[in-house]
């Protein structure tokens, strides 16, 4: 899929019990910290793949909040793109989502 230039990944929806990781079992809340580590073989294969000019990060909110609050998502994307340039998390975080949705801003 990543070949076809016409194709944007959403980065998230990965708080869902059915994904394996547990989270919603836990007596004690995921931090952020450890959500970033958690995510971040997939989150950062996804974005080697695409590029973070075609990849948006999103939240998946009502469904992934028995795994996690959206203030814990929203760092754990923080920590998880520091690692890149100040355009490419602009890209992540807001320019691809205008641009695929067509949004004036």
């Amino acid at each position: 899929m990543a070949a076809c230039p016409n194709v944007y990944l959403k980065l998230g929806g990965i708080g869902m019990p059915r994904t394996g990781f547990d989270w919603h079992a836990r007596s004690r809340p995921i931090g952020s910290e450890e959500l970033a580590a958690s995510m971040a073989p997939f989150m950062t294969h996804c974005i080697e793949q695409f590029g973070p000019n075609r990849c948006m990060f999103e939240s998946n909110f009502p469904v992934d909040k028995v795994s996690y609050s959206y203030n814990v998502l929203y760092n754990a994307f923080k920590r998880l793109s520091q690692g890149y340039s100040a355009a490419e998390r602009a890209a992540m975080f807001h320019d691809t989502a205008a641009r695929v949705y067509r949004i004036d801003v």
